[in-house]
């Protein structure tokens, strides 16, 4: 299974790659949401898990471009915004579920899991 990592915060990222590697999930990873769109139609990513709070664009925009171009994978916002109206945005915006920062890896295993099992709907 193959993820792509949106984040900005290069602990996070290695640490999350890291922890999610070890799960036996293959990790690619980018800090910036502007490439987002063109990696999920040229690469078969099994899941998107993606920040809001990037340099250039952030989550929301990035997510927007994903979803008007008709792809479907499934994502988890993973971001340390964590007021009820932007877990909506997110939602209404095509994110599958989300989860704030700081986080449990045991949880977000699980909630990758649990996406999986919904499948692609594309």
């Amino acid at each position: 299974m193959r993820i792509l990592l949106v984040e900005d915060d290069e602990q996070l990222v290695e640490t999350t790659a890291r922890a999610l590697r070890s799960q036996g999930w293959v990790v690619d990873c980018t800090a910036r949401g502007e490439p987002v769109p063109r990696s999920l139609r040229e690469d078969a990513y099994d899941l998107l898990i993606l920040d809001i709070g990037l340099a250039g664009i952030d989550g929301f925009e990035t997510l927007r471009r994903v979803r008007a171009d008709g792809l479907a994978v499934p994502t988890l916002i993973l971001t340390a915004r964590d007021a009820v109206e932007d877990r909506v945005r997110g939602l209404e915006g095509g994110a599958d579920d989300y989860l704030v920062k700081p986080f449990s890896f045991v949880e977000l295993h699980a909630r990758l899991q649990a996406l999986t099992r919904r499948g692609r709907t594309q």
